[in-house]
């Protein structure tokens, strides 16, 4: 998978629009895993979504791994 990222160097983001877009991912994130739903089942929802061919189930569990630290490593 082959990510680009394209910044608008005229008008860039602030640092307090991309901490919310963080501290917004992370309690979504939370949020799931507060519902009944079990990893396994989050894993294989996600794995089932469009553009996840070549992902793998370690990949994905990385990623919610990860997820849960995300405001800890970069909202201070």
């Amino acid at each position: 998978m082959n990510i680009k990222i394209k910044k608008n160097e005229e008008n860039p983001e602030s640092a307090e629009v991309l901490a919310e877009a963080i501290i917004k991912i992370a309690n979504g994130f939370e949020k799931l895993l507060s519902t009944p739903l079990k990893e396994d089942a989050i894993v294989q929802l996600l794995m089932g979504m469009q553009g996840m061919a070549g992902i793998s189930k370690g990949q994905v569990r990385l990623i919610l791994k990860n997820l849960k630290r995300l405001k800890g490593w970069y909202i201070k």
